[in-house]
């Protein structure tokens, strides 16, 4: 395959222009309309005289030509501004599925048409004002929600900034040069050096090292690579050599699935902004209804005459269409936005992260997500005769020849190091090495040559029996030490479940590990229950059983083996940006690899899906009370909505819910203290 990482980036961003550059246009659309439609709508407020009058200024605007002019701007903003509503209006009634493009483009139209035949002679009140202005709000919250919607990828895409800009060729001749990571190929061999981040996904060709892939995948354990193991591009190589062949560029690269995400999120549908939609239906539905039904009362009942009549409805018709509606979920989901990413979560799907308010059970992985995914030294036992400081040196300076995730835990011991020489891996058992002129070797238990050794104070199976990894430090033939580690449990674990806790949430764990582990940290984190030996594939069924029962439940997880239980959940929630099953099946993800995110989720879905009812409410509310009066109900009161108090109460609603949305106060008081002892 000849084609380059550069010429299938470009394709990949010509796909992701399919979805995302839809999204991006939209935006740019209403922008431009939104900033001409507002311009226009200054000289359209001024040559109205309905505000001439209230200011007191109408001698300045009584000149030849003020009408037409003003329905001449009027006519530019209802065409232009105006036409994103009316198409979005034709395709709500070839779908048979009216909403928030019928409600506006019912309002907009009916007071375009009834302004113009007041222009032309008509007796009655123009509404070009009320026009513009509703015209002016809509654009602006739709520019938002699209501006709010992009701003996810903005941020993922710095994941593309992990792969580093040049990259070490090896060409047929053998020779190595270097070249820039933008121009390799499929099929191409690239050497790794130590330390440095590999350039492409590919697969090993040749050496022997452990490389680093957490900041992709939430994976923390160094993972090794041998010949025909596969790497990530961005990842980290530690201290062996590596020989790559290049097998995915472009979109099929790890990073750039990542970025998919993006994608998704941009084609989930909010079900809050579904609810904001009916509630426009229905807006519709009534405000047609209303205006007929008061056009034909006072035609029927009144002798006002017909020039009343249809002012009266014409007025009903429009004002049921609350400027504020067209903002109530896009500043919140605007606000909310921000507000997670500060947080340290990526809302995947909204509607996944709105169902989080109804959780009532939280299931989480053991490995990675409550636990580091680490070795952790728990114990050292000393022999007869022997000094933890002189033993654990040894050990230390041993261990740090080696890149094994239990080796550099070991090497972290001590900071006093000696020099080691004739250093051997013994494949599966240990390694071992002379320090000082003795023959120093940190060994297996299960080693053939710990049969024929004194054991002395260590037992093993004492030490082992909460499911720990027992190494023995063995000098000259004596065994001086017993080290005990396991995968240490994250002391924001137990602060996680405390909290959850307290929110009335209950907590399980799912683990492909041993009754004995999972006791054990089930116990230290005081978790409701567990399950253990569970297959990956036994993990969804585990998480309908308690859907079955009744239960809206969260799946926490970190790892490809989570994914069927993450995507058979209500709400799946992805520990560590970028990690595989987050790319595929997770509708939140966790940036910062946290588990206290997951009380942070709920809490946040709580106050948003909150905070939206609230501006639906506001935005819509004041329609109780204006479309009776507009109606004329009260006319024989003296009580009638005039056209100045449909602005007044308009603005009104306006205002607060553009406050109401910047005001999303979510106490988010997760203990921060993570010093907490898991022994």
């Amino acid at each position: 395959m000849s084609s380059t990482v550069s010429g299938n980036s470009m394709d990949m961003e010509h796909s992701e222009h399919d979805h995302q550059s839809h999204h991006r246009m939209m935006m740019e659309d209403f922008k431009k309309r939104f900033w001409l439609s507002l311009v226009l709508t200054l000289p359209i407020l001024f040559l109205s005289p309905l505000i001439a009058d209230l200011l007191n200024y109408s001698s300045v605007i009584d000149f030849t030509g003020s009408m037409l002019l003003l329905w001449l701007l009027s006519t530019v903003v209802y065409l232009y501004g105006g036409k994103p509503f009316l198409k979005g209006f034709a395709e709500e009634l070839r779908t048979k599925n009216p909403g928030m493009m019928t409600l506006i483009a019912i309002a907009i139209t009916v007071a375009y048409v009834y302004s113009t035949a007041v222009v032309l002679g008509f007796e009655g009140s123009l509404f070009f004002w009320e026009l513009a202005t509703l015209i002016d709000i809509m654009l602006l919250g739709h520019w938002i929600e699209m501006r709010s919607i992009l701003g996810a990828s903005s941020a993922l895409n710095e994941l593309s900034k992990l792969l580093p800009s040049s990259a070490h060729l090896i060409d047929k001749s053998g020779e190595t040069r270097d070249v820039d990571a933008n121009t390799l190929k499929t099929g191409d061999k690239l050497l790794v050096k130590p330390g440095e981040k590999i350039p492409a996904d590919g697969v090993v060709t040749k050496g022997l090292s452990y490389v680093n892939e957490s900041i992709l995948t939430g994976e923390a354990l160094p993972v090794e690579k041998t010949v025909n193991s596969e790497v990530i591009g961005g990842s980290i190589n530690a201290d062996g050599a590596l020989t790559i062949q290049v097998s995915s560029i472009g979109e099929d690269t790890f990073v750039n699935q990542v970025i998919k995400l993006v994608q998704e999120a941009q084609s989930s549908h909010s079900k809050t902004q579904d609810l904001a939609n009916r509630a426009a239906k229905w807006l519709a539905v009534i405000g047609v209804s209303a205006g007929f039904i008061t056009l034909f009362a006072w035609l029927l009942l009144s002798s006002e005459g017909s020039a009343f009549a249809i002012e009266r409805a014409v007025t009903v018709m429009i004002i049921t269409c609350p400027h504020a509606l067209g903002l109530a979920i896009p500043l919140v989901v605007s606000v909310s936005t921000a507000r997670a990413a500060k947080e340290g979560l990526l809302i995947r799907d909204r509607s996944a992260f709105e169902q989080a308010r109804n959780v009532d059970i939280v299931v989480f992985d053991k490995t990675g997500t409550l636990t580091y995914g680490e070795f952790g030294v728990e114990k050292i036992t000393l022999n007869n005769g022997y000094d933890e400081d002189e033993v654990l040196g040894l050990a230390a300076s041993l261990e740090a020849y080696s890149e094994h995730p239990i080796a550099q835990a070991i090497s972290k011991l001590s900071d006093s190091k000696s020099k080691v020489t004739d250093f051997k891996s013994l494949t599966g058992a240990g390694v071992s090495g002379v320090i000082n002129g003795k023959l120093v070797r940190v060994l297996s238990p299960s080693h053939e040559s710990v049969g024929t050794m004194e054991l002395g104070r260590i037992n093993v199976k004492q030490l082992s029996k909460g499911g720990q990894t027992v190494v023995l430090v063995v000098i000259d033939d004596e065994i001086g030490a017993a080290i005990s580690l396991s995968d240490k449990v994250r002391g924001e674990s137990i602060l996680a479940v405390k909290e959850l806790k307290s929110m009335g949430v209950q907590t399980y764990m799912l683990t492909g590990d041993n009754p004995v582990v999972a006791k054990r940290v089930a116990k230290e984190i005081k978790l409701d229950g567990y399950f253990a030996n569970v297959k990956p594939g036994e993990k969804s069924a585990k998480i309908k059983e308690f859907q079955l029962a009744g239960h809206v439940v969260a799946m926490v997880g970190d790892g490809i083996n989570d994914a069927p239980a993450l995507a058979m959940s209500d709400v799946g929630i992805a520990i560590g940006a970028g990690t595989d099953v987050a790319t595929e099946t997770a509708g939140v993800i966790l940036v910062r690899n946290d588990p206290r995110g997951v009380a942070t989720t709920i809490k946040f879905a709580k106050a948003t899906y909150g905070k939206m009812l609230q501006n639906l409410v506001w935005a819509s509310g004041y329609n109780i009370i204006a479309i009776p009066l507009a109606a004329g109900v009260l006319y024989g009161a003296g009580v009638v909505i005039s056209p100045a108090l449909g602005a007044f109460l308009m603005s009104l609603s306006t205002v607060i819910v553009a406050l109401n949305a910047r005001k999303l106060d979510i106490k988010l008081d997760i203990p921060e203290d993570t010093n907490v002892s898991t022994n």
